[in-house]
């Protein structure tokens, strides 16, 4: 397997997440297509202190992606894990697991806590085993990891 290279995206290249696009849109997920479009009209650009988005590439290639931006829909002080995807080919390496890991610890120097809405199955349980809770009766939370006791 090829080194993976893991690094917070300081130079976004929306090209560079053509593969991530067409694959999850085949997949019926629209996240990626949120995130460049965001990041394009400048509604989220990762830009703040708190925030930041970090990739994994093989060969100059992304094959993984995740953000963590303050989360818009608390009127407190927390972090809200964004757009995790991972191409197909490079699911069980770990990859969304140290995507995720750099996010938490990136959030551990802002918030106290963590929140992120999924509806996918297996989603829900990759971030269960990370050591997030569920929350229920929700609508923009099902997941939370306190950072800070």
């Amino acid at each position: 397997m090829n080194k993976f290279i893991y690094q917070r995206v300081t130079d976004f290249k929306p090209e560079d997440l053509a593969e991530l696009l067409a694959q999850s849109t085949a997949e019926g997920f629209q996240h990626i297509n949120r995130l460049i479009n965001d990041y394009i009209t400048g509604i989220n650009r990762f830009h703040n202190e708190d925030e930041a988005l970090f990739e994994c590439r093989v060969q100059n290639r992304v094959i993984g992606i995740c953000g963590l931006n303050r989360d818009p829909y608390s009127e407190e002080v927390i972090g809200r894990v964004r757009r995790l995807y991972v191409l197909k080919e490079f699911r069980r390496y770990g990859i969304g697991r140290r995507l995720s890991e750099e996010v938490i610890n990136t959030a551990k120097s802002h918030y106290r806590k963590l929140v992120l809405k999924t509806d996918n199955p297996n989603a829900s349980e990759f971030y269960k085993a990370l050591g997030f809770k569920e929350v229920m009766e929700d609508e923009k939370v099902t997941h939370y990891l306190e950072l800070r006791i």
